[in-house]
């Protein structure tokens, strides 16, 4: 029987690129499901072109416990689960928290029923940097207290983590928890990137739709912030990059190298960089000038956060390949090969 390794949320950004990188660096089988919310299955098609294998794809909404399982049932020699399917927009789950509780921890409720139901023993679970709250102490390791939570979907998160903890405690399940910091980029060869279905909140596709005129500007949600220039600083991390570290952790656990049932791991770049340093990096290797302005802070949003990521290298021996001028103009490219 074939490997297969499930990727839920798999048409997403994350998600497409892990997928790649599977199918790319390993033998697996991979069987995506992603209810197409708010992706497109035209990234099944980049998928195909990128790697030359072709995936089959469950549009289900994984709320739904007997689809789910019947994804688990019709592959039975899957090996393993990456669990990204999840809603993620920090302003819609502050106006709308109720929705992100019922979407993301049934989804997840409903993928450990099934990998215990069918006795799959490996899963990786996308959490967020999101789960540490306004942090006393930088860089962030994972030693550090989880804060409260800023927005719903921080705590979807928080809880999400705690679910996983509890639940391999008494079960055949062995999880690792990645904590994403900012991802950034799009794959090198330029033909697959961050292109969400609704309105993009995230820092790079603004940027990048306000340079090609589909977007009015880009919003610098505050500059009075305790930073070196007042604006928010986060922790940039290339999207191929945390894609590679999926497939090294989904593989760590597969040739039983984990001493522990659950762990979790901070994938960052180890830099912070401020929100308009990340516009003059855009602007630098672009050769565009970004309209933007200064407006008010932005609820749920935390000053400054990034990582300490030793831990992942020394565990899986991960280290992050590209920057943030990598990351902007990889972004860039992604943005003009849409326009055509």
């Amino acid at each position: 029987m074939a490997n297969k390794i499930l990727v839920t949320g798999g048409c997403g950004y994350i998600g497409s690129h892990t997928i790649i990188e599977l199918l790319q660096q390993t033998d697996y089988q991979v069987v995506c499901a992603d209810n197409l919310h708010n992706s497109s299955d035209h990234v099944l098609e980049i998928i195909e072109k990128i790697t030359s294998k072709k995936i089959k794809n469950y549009a289900v909404n994984l709320c739904d416990l007997a689809k789910t399982e019947q994804i688990f049932a019709e592959n039975p020699d899957f090996i393993g689960v990456i669990h990204f399917a999840a809603l993620k927009s920090v302003p819609e789950s502050v106006a709308d928290p109720l929705l992100y509780y019922k979407n993301n921890l049934e989804s997840l409720s409903n993928i450990l029923k099934c990998c215990e139901k069918f006795k799959v023993k490996n899963l990786i679970f996308s959490s967020s940097c999101s789960v540490y709250g306004n942090v006393n102490k930088l860089p962030v390791n994972e030693e550090n207290i989880l804060q409260k939570a800023e927005c719903a979907y921080a705590h979807s998160k928080q809880v999400g983590e705690q679910m996983i903890e509890f639940f391999v405690a008494n079960a055949h399940l062995n999880a690792i928890a990645l904590r994403y910091f900012n991802p950034v980029g799009a794959h090198i060869s330029g033909l697959n990137g961050e292109n969400p279905r609704n309105k993009p909140t995230n820092l790079a596709p603004v940027i990048t739709q306000t340079a090609v005129g589909k977007m009015k500007e880009v919003v610098v949600f505050g500059t009075d912030y305790d930073t070196r220039d007042g604006s928010c600083i986060r922790d940039y991390v290339h999207v191929s990059d945390i894609a590679n570290a999926h497939l090294l952790a989904i593989n760590y656990l597969i040739q039983g190298k984990n001493t522990v049932k659950y762990d979790v791991m901070n994938l960052g770049s180890g830099e912070g960089v401020t929100v308009l340093e990340a516009i003059q990096a855009f602007e630098k290797v672009s050769g565009v000038k970004l309209n933007y302005r200064i407006g008010e802070r932005r609820a749920g949003d935390v000053a400054a956060i990034y990582s300490d990521n030793s831990k992942v290298q020394k565990t899986l021996g991960w280290t992050p390949k590209f920057g943030i001028e990598d990351m902007m103009l990889s972004s860039w490219k992604w943005q003009l090969a849409l326009e055509k």
